[in-house]
C-alpha cells in the first residue's frame, strides 16, 4: 500500500511566489532570481511532503502561473499572435527566455513595439481556480519546447534521494479544455499531432528513471460524447503499448466518473484515483467482479482536498479497509480527493485565536495536516497496533464530537427565519420594463452608460494603513480618516474622467468574501490561509463553521459617505450569497443550499438598509454562479434553483426605481443564460474583453431583456486598451443588442492594477463610450 499525494500549494507558506512573480514583471528582479524563488518552493514542498511520510511525491505540479499554460508551452501550442515575440527573444538569445514569452501569453504584453493580447481564462472546473485556456487552429501543430518538466524531475530526485513522480495534464483533457478559434474541425482531430510529444515526454523521463506517471484527466467527470470516449481508450492504448514499463496512473476528481466508469475501468493504466470525497458511492460502483479480478490498483481520495475540515479518520479506515478486503493491501493507495492546490498551506502558522478560535481550529486541516491525515492513515491499516496513530484516531473522533455539540454552531432564530422563507420573498414588485422605466427616470443616465465594477487600486498606502490599523499601529479614526481621503479622491477623480455611475473604491476591503466574511456571524477567518486564484492573486477564504447571521450594517457608512460627496449616483457594493459560499470553506454539516439561503438574508438585509440610506444603485456581485454548477448536468437544475432563488432573495426588498445590478466574469454562459436571466438583476455586467465579444452570442440569441455591460477592458492584463479597440467592441454589441440596453464597462473590479494603466485606461473607456453614443446617433 502506497501513500500519496496528488499535488502541493505552490504559492509557498508566506506567498513567496505571488510576490517574486510581481517583482519580476516590475522589473525589479531578474528572471534567474524569479526562477530561484520556484526552486526554493519547490524544494520545501518536496521535503515537507517526504518529512510527512508521503511515499509517492509528486514533481511538475509546481506552475509560475498555470498548469494548463504550463503544457501549452510544453507542447508549443503557442498562439500566432505571440510570433513576433517569439522572434525578438530568438534574435537576442535563441529559446532562452521562454518565461517571458509565457508570462505574455497570460497577462498581455505591450512594450519593445507590440501589443499582444492575453489568451483567454477561465475557471477550472467547479473551484475559482482559473486556468489560461489553450487556443487550436485547424493547421495546429505541436512541438516540445519546454524542457521544465525534465529539469523539476531531475530536481526533485536530487532533493528527496528517490524518485518522484511527475503529474501531467493528460493530453484528451488538455484538448478539450482548450478552444477552436475557426470554425470547420475539432479540437480533438488533433489528437494524432499532440500524442508523438506526449510520447516524447514520456521517452525521456523514462530513461531519466521515472517509476510512476500521474495523468490527471479531469474531463472524465464530465458528460462525455462517444467520439471522446474513444479518444480516451486510443490515448492510453496507445501509450500503454509505447511505454509498458512505466506505471500510469490515471486521476480524475471533483466528481463520480459516473457513466464513464466503465471506460475508466477498462483504460490500461496501473492505478485508478477515485474521489472519494465528492463521491463516496463510486467505490461499491466499482468494487464489481470485472474490476476485482483485473490487477488495476486503485487510489482512494479520501482526504478532502477541496475544504479545510478534519478527515473522519474512522471513517476513512473502515472506506480504505473496504477496499482491501475486495482487492487486497498491495492493490490500494491512499491520496486526497484532488491536488492540494485548493487548501492553504499549514494551520501551524494561525496565531490569531481572534479570527479562528482553538474550538474552530481543532476542526481544521490545512495542506501540511492533510499529509498527516493521509500517513496516518496508512499506518492504522499497516499497523493496526501502533499507539501514536490511534491517539491520533482517539483524538479526532474527539474533536468531531466537539464539534458536533458545539454551541456556536447553531442559531434557532437564523434557521427559524430560514424555514418560513417562501417564493414571495424572491420576488421584486414590478416586471423589469416596469422598473427600466423608473430607474431611466431617476437616473437620468446617458446612452451607454460607463461605470466600473467596484474596486480601484489598493495601492502600497492603502494596505499599508490597513496593515498598520490591523496591529494596533493606528487608530480607529486616524484609519477612517485616511479611508474618507482615499474614497473622496476617487470620487473627484471620477467625476473628472466623466464617468456616470460611480463606485466608492473599496479601499476599507481587504477582499470581496473576506471583507463580508469578517462582519458576519458564522464566519471564522485566517492570517495565513492563503490559495491560489490565478497567477500571483491569491485569496484567504473565511471559513463558515456555524448558521450565518448579520448583526449590523456593513457597507453603508461608506456607500452613504461617498454619496454625499456627489450628485451622481454611487453604486452599492456587495457580493452575493453564491459568491460569498463559493469563495468560501464552507461547513460540511448541512447542505450548502441552506448556508446559501443564511447568507442571502443577510445580504437581503443589507440591501434594504442601503436603499433607506439613500442609494439608488446597488450592485451584488455573484462571478461564482457558473463556478457552481455541478459538472453533471443531470444535477444543474437542482443547484440553479436554490442558487437564483438566492440571489433573488437578496435582491428583493427594495423599490422598483431601484436600480439592482450584478456582475459575472470568467466561465462560459451558454449554457445557464436562462438562470441568468432568471436572476432577473436590472443590469448585468461580465467579462468579454478577452473572448471578443464572444460571450455576448448567448445573450443574443436568448433575447435577454434586460441591461447588459459587455466588458471592453481586461483587467487581469497590464497592456492598456485602445480609444479605438474599445469603440469596435461595442460596435459588435450593438450588432447583437440593443443600444439602449448596453452599459460600458471593464471586465471586473480594477483592485490588482496600478493607477498609471488604470487612469489611462478608464479614459479611454470614456472616450470610446462617447464615440460609440454619436456613432449610434449618426445611424439613426
Amino acid at each position: 500500500m502506497i501513500a500519496h499525494n496528488l499535488g502541493y500549494p505552490r504559492i509557498g507558506s508566506h506567498r513567496e511566489l505571488k510576490w517574486a512573480c510581481e517583482q519580476f514583471w516590475a522589473g525589479k528582479i531578474t528572471r534567474q532570481q524569479v526562477q530561484e524563488a520556484g526552486r526554493q518552493i519547490r524544494q520545501s514542498n518536496w521535503l515537507t511532503q517526504q518529512q510527512a511520510g508521503i511515499e509517492l511525491i509528486p514533481c511538475n505540479d509546481f506552475s509560475f502561473y498555470d498548469q494548463v499554460l504550463d503544457m501549452s508551452l510544453t507542447v508549443g501550442a503557442i498562439p500566432n499572435r505571440f510570433q513576433p515575440l517569439r522572434d525578438q527573444l530568438d534574435a537576442d538569445r535563441p529559446n532562452a527566455d521562454l518565461l517571458t514569452l509565457y508570462f505574455a501569453m497570460a497577462r498581455g504584453y505591450q512594450q519593445n513595439g507590440l501589443d499582444l493580447k492575453a489568451m483567454e481564462m477561465t475557471k477550472w472546473f467547479d473551484t475559482n481556480y482559473h486556468y489560461i485556456v489553450p487556443e487550436f487552429t485547424a493547421d495546429q501543430s505541436f512541438t516540445l519546447l519546454s524542457e521544465k518538466i525534465f529539469e523539476e524531475f531531475e530536481e526533485a530526485k536530487q532533493t528527496l534521494d528517490t524518485v518522484a513522480k511527475p503529474v501531467l495534464l493528460g493530453p484528451v483533457s488538455y484538448l478539450l479544455l482548450g478552444k477552436e478559434k475557426k470554425t470547420g474541425f475539432d479540437r480533438l482531430d488533433l489528437l494524432d499531432r499532440l500524442l508523438p510529444v506526449y510520447e516524447q515526454i514520456l521517452t525521456q523521463l523514462e530513461n531519466q528513471g521515472a517509476d510512476w506517471i500521474q495523468f490527471d484527466e479531469p474531463t472524465l467527470s464530465l458528460d462525455l460524447t462517444d467520439e471522446q470516449r474513444a479518444a480516451f481508450a486510443k490515448t492510453y492504448g496507445q501509450l500503454r503499448a509505447k511505454f509498458p514499463k512505466l506505471k500510469l496512473l490515471l486521476a480524475s476528481y471533483f466528481e463520480c466518473y459516473g457513466d464513464n466508469l466503465n471506460l475508466a475501468i477498462q483504460l490500461p493504466v496501473d492505478a485508478l484515483h477515485l474521489d472519494l470525497v465528492r463521491c463516496p458511492s463510486q467505490l461499491d460502483d466499482i468494487l464489481q467482479p470485472d474490476f476485482v479480478n483485473k490487477q488495476t490498483r486503485l487510489s482512494l481520495g479520501v482526504v478532502d482536498g477541496r475544504n479545510i475540515w478534519i478527515n473522519d479518520l474512522a471513517k476513512s479506515q473502515a472506506t480504505i479497509q473496504r477496499a482491501i478486503d475486495a482487492i487486497g493491501q498491495e492493490r490500494v493507495l491512499i491520496a486526497p480527493s484532488c491536488s492540494l492546490v485548493h487548501v492553504p498551506c499549514d494551520l501551524d502558522s494561525e496565531t490569531n485565536e481572534e479570527g479562528l478560535t482553538p474550538e474552530i481550529k481543532q476542526w481544521l486541516a490545512f495542506a501540511r495536516q492533510k499529509l498527516d491525515e493521509i500517513a496516518t492513515l496508512a499506518t492504522l491499516i499497516r499497523e493496526p497496533d501502533n499507539a501514536e496513530a490511534n491517539a491520533t484516531l482517539t483524538a479526532n473522533q474527539a474533536a468531531h464530537t466537539a464539534r458536533r455539540q458545539s454551541p456556536i454552531i447553531n442559531r434557532p432564530a437564523v434557521q427559524t427565519r430560514l424555514k418560513q422563507l417562501t417564493e414571495e420573498d424572491a420576488q421584486r414588485t414590478g416586471a423589469f420594463t416596469q422598473r427600466q422605466a423608473l430607474q431611466h427616470e431617476r437616473l437620468h443616465l446617458p446612452l451607454f452608460p460607463t461605470t466600473t465594477i467596484g474596486s480601484f487600486p489598493q495601492t502600497e498606502a492603502v494596505r499599508a494603513n490597513r496593515s498598520k490599523f490591523k496591529k494596533g499601529e493606528k487608530s480607529v479614526e486616524e484609519y477612517d480618516a485616511f479611508i474618507q481621503q482615499e474614497t473622496e479622491q476617487a470620487i473627484r477623480w471620477q467625476e473628472e474622467i466623466g464617468l456616470d455611475v460611480l463606485v466608492h473604491g473599496e479601499f476599507e476591503r481587504n477582499d470581496m468574501v473576506e471583507y463580508f466574511g469578517e462582519l458576519l456571524d458564522g464566519f471564522g477567518f485566517s492570517e495565513n490561509g492563503w490559495v491560489q486564484s490565478y497567477g500571483s492573486r491569491c485569496v484567504k477564504p473565511p471559513i463558515i463553521y456555524g448558521d450565518v447571521h448579520r448583526p449590523e450594517p456593513m457597507t453603508v457608512r461608506w456607500a452613504q459617505y461617498a454619496q454625499s460627496l456627489t450628485s451622481k449616483p454611487v453604486k452599492g457594493m456587495l457580493t452575493g450569497p453564491v459568491t460569498i459560499l463559493q469563495w468560501s470553506f464552507v461547513r460540511d454539516d448541512q447542505p450548502r443550499r441552506d448556508t446559501c439561503l443564511q447568507i442571502a438574508l443577510a445580504i437581503h438585509d443589507e440591501v434594504v438598509d442601503l436603499e433607506n440610506a439613500g442609494i439608488g444603485v446597488i450592485q451584488i456581485d455573484e462571478p461564482a454562479l457558473r463556478e457552481g454548477l455541478p459538472l453533471r448536468r443531470e444535477n444543474w437544475d437542482t443547484y440553479l434553483n436554490w442558487a437564483v432563488m438566492a440571489f433573488r432573495v437578496a435582491a428583493s426588498g427594495v423599490q422598483d426605481h431601484t436600480q439592482i445590478h450584478t456582475h459575472m466574469c470568467y466561465a462560459e454562459f451558454n449554457d445557464i443564460i436562462g438562470a441568468i436571466a432568471d436572476l432577473d438583476a436590472d443590469v448585468i455586467t461580465i467579462e468579454t474583453s478577452r473572448s471578443q465579444m464572444e460571450l455576448l452570442d448567448a445573450f443574443a440569441r436568448f433575447a435577454y431583456p434586460n441591461e447588459i455591460g459587455p466588458g471592453v477592458y481586461d483587467i487581469h492584463s497590464p497592456r492598456v486598451p485602445t480609444v479605438q479597440e474599445m469603440v469596435d467592441l461595442l460596435q459588435k454589441a450593438t450588432n447583437v443588442l440593443p443600444a439602449r440596453n448596453l452599459w460600458v464597462n471593464p471586465d471586473c473590479g480594477l483592485k490588482t492594477r496600478r493607477w498609471p494603466e488604470t487612469t489611462e485606461a478608464l479614459k479611454n473607456m470614456v472616450q470610446a463610450a462617447q464615440t460609440a453614443r454619436e456613432l449610434v446617433t449618426e445611424s439613426v
